[in-house]
């Protein structure tokens, strides 16, 4: 029997587990610091993050902001909204066609997010890090 050295049997291994690695990460639900909630449901982001809704289930207003691309907008669309990037330009595209409200607020980086929500009453967007989190409130996800 051939013995495989430790180093490469590492390495195998490393390859192997690397896809669930990386569909682990997640990002961080933030708020304004004068959001009343301080825990919102799977339900009730996506249909926030989709114009279904303005407001969470205790009349919160909500003003969901989003992050043009990258790796964060995506682990947020697919873990939460259950849409690709497409889709989501998409269902925006169609709440605003049909009147029903405006185009969701875009920012290209997520320092540019924060200040924002940190600024905006009743704002909420996601993260992959928070540089200080003393400015925003962090929300619990339920499901």
């Amino acid at each position: 029997m051939r013995k495989i050295p430790l180093n490469l049997l590492l390495l195998l291994l490393g390859l192997t587990l690397h896809p669930a690695i990386s569909q682990a990460q997640d990002v961080f639900i933030i708020a304004n610091k004068n959001f009343a909630a301080s825990q919102i449901t799977t339900a009730e982001l996506r249909d926030i993050f989709t114009g279904v809704r303005s407001r969470l289930a205790d009349g919160t207003r909500s003003i969901p902001v989003a992050l043009k691309g990258g790796p964060a907008h995506e682990v947020f669309l697919k873990n939460y909204v259950q849409q690709n990037p497409d889709e989501f330009r998409v269902s925006w595209r169609k709440v605003v066609f049909t009147g029903k409200g405006s185009m969701i607020r875009e920012f290209s980086s997520e320092n540019a997010l924060l200040d924002y929500v940190s600024a905006t009453p009743g704002a909420i967007g996601y993260v992959s890090r928070i540089t200080d989190i003393h400015s925003v409130k962090v929300l619990v996800v339920t499901r």
